[in-house]
Formats: structure tokens, sequence, C-alpha cells
């Protein structure tokens, strides 16, 4: 299989640094978001992050962004790389799409972090060829994809979406289709418990990130990492997790869901565990 050309659905955060790595790879990327002015605050946000790369000997941001299109519907291309809401609904209706709009030959990727891929798949008539492609953000900075194939996910799809990874730089890990797959089925307890050591006044905040930062070693403690992914996004895995596990220790902790209610969602709503500027 070869991705010449890779179709972007969604132009925020992820998804602009989905489109921005697979264009300095050399690929044309087209970048599609529904949502009003989202395609262009995600070249933005592009530009921005190749610009800095670039001071440290990165590509021309100018030669990256000229790969990339912004397009208005859904186009053809070699390969979808969804990053749109975390939603599963949202997530099926973008793959029935796809798959009535994109070449036969074309997998469908999905960069969901929890959502079961076997049901993506599902709800194509290419099941064979739908997968999971699990990016990290900050997506040009983190070397890891975790790659998770449905149940439907053929073998020549799985390994040329590893091998793709690779080309892009990354380095794939592979998993099996369960609520979470590896990295939110071990991170999302993780930020829970930290909210719910805070709930019941354990510790302060700061003082609750830097056990984790100069404890444990990590670059950034649960709570901060919290409010980095969104407050919004963390609930929406743990109630993925809650469900598909069935364990309430996956349930999100009650604070996290009155911050979501209150609007405090993180650093992209200005204030979460933490304020922002």
């Amino acid at each position: 299989m070869s991705f010449e050309r890779v179709l972007v659905v969604g132009a925020g955060q992820m998804g602009a640094g989905i489109a921005q790595v697979v264009a300095a790879s050399g690929r044309e990327v087209a970048l599609h978001d529904s949502q009003p002015g989202a395609v262009e605050r995600g070249l933005e946000t592009m530009r921005r992050s190749l610009g800095k790369l670039h001071e440290k000997g990165g590509p021309e941001p100018d030669e990256v962004l000229a790969r990339v299109t912004a397009v208005e519907e859904l186009s053809e291309a070699d390969l979808l790389i969804e990053a749109i809401v975390e939603q599963a609904e949202a997530k099926r209706e973008l793959f029935r799409a796809a798959d009535e709009t994109l070449p036969a030959h074309a997998v469908l990727a999905s960069n969901t972090s929890s959502i079961p891929i076997t049901a993506l798949a599902a709800a194509t008539s290419r099941p064979e060829r739908v997968i999971g492609m699990h990016f990290f953000n900050p997506v040009p900075m983190l070397a890891l994809v975790e790659v998770i194939r449905a149940e439907q996910t053929s073998d020549e799809t799985a390994a040329a979406i590893v091998a793709l990874a690779r080309d892009l730089g990354k380095t794939p890990a592979e998993a099996n289709d369960f609520p979470g797959f590896v990295s939110n089925r071990i991170l999302m307890p993780f930020l829970n418990e930290a909210a719910y050591a805070l709930m019941e006044g354990v510790a302060e905040a700061e003082a609750i990130d830097t056990v984790a930062k100069l404890g444990f070693a990590h670059p950034m403690g649960p709570l901060a990492l919290a409010d980095l992914i969104g407050l919004d996004t963390c609930v929406a895995i743990m109630e993925v997790l809650h469900e598909g596990l069935g364990d309430p220790k996956y349930a999100p902790c009650p604070l996290l869901r009155r911050y979501v209610a209150a609007g405090r969602l993180g650093r992209k709503s200005g204030r979460g565990f933490y304020e922002y500027d």
C-alpha cells in the first residue's frame, strides 16, 4: 500500500499536528474541518510549530505548508486519518461518509484514544481496511503512535500503517482493540486518582504534580497533563473505559465532572486545575 495523498479530518490541536508531520514527510495532505475557521486556525498552529522547528534546523515552513490543501468536504485520498471530537457516533458517521467517498483501496484510520476501532470498522463496507492510528500530543514532538487493530483489520493494512508510522519518524506500538487500548487504560486511572487526591484534600495540585515529577521522574504532573489533554476529553475517555470494562474504578472523579460542567476544560479554556494566560 502506498499513501501519497492523505486526508486529515479535524484541524484542532491533534489534527493540525498530524497534518504537519504527514506533510513534512513529503506527502500531499488535504485538511478538512466542518467547523467554521477551524482549518485556518489549524494552519496557523502548523506555521508556528514549523517556525520553532525551523529555528532548530527543521524544514522551511512554507515548503511543508505548500503540501497542505484546505478542502471544504471529504476528498479523494489513499488514507483518511480522523481526528475529530471523541464521540463514538460522530466518528461512525464520518467513517460511513468516508467509506462512500474515498476510493476502494483507501485505508480509514482513526486517531481516537479510546473508542473501539471494531465498531468504526463495522460502519463501513471495508472493515479490513480500518485501523486505529493514535498519535500523542504534541504530535510533532512525541515519537509514539499506537497502532490498534480492529477484529476485522487485515495483516496487510496493519503492516502498511506500521511502515507509514516509521516513515513519519514515529515509533509504532501495536495493540489490540480493548477499551482505552494500552495508553489510556494505564494513564487515565493515574490522572483520575490524582483528581481524587486533590478533591479529598490529600494535597494541593502543585504538590501532587511535584510528587509525580520528582518522585516518579515524569516530565509533567498528572493534573497539568490532564489540563493539556483537556478535562472534557479525559472524562469522555474514562466514560468509554467505564462502560467498556464495567469496572467502577474507571468512573470519572466527581471533581473532574464538576470542572467540565463549569467550563474548566484545561489549557484550551484558560482554566482547569491551573489557570493559563
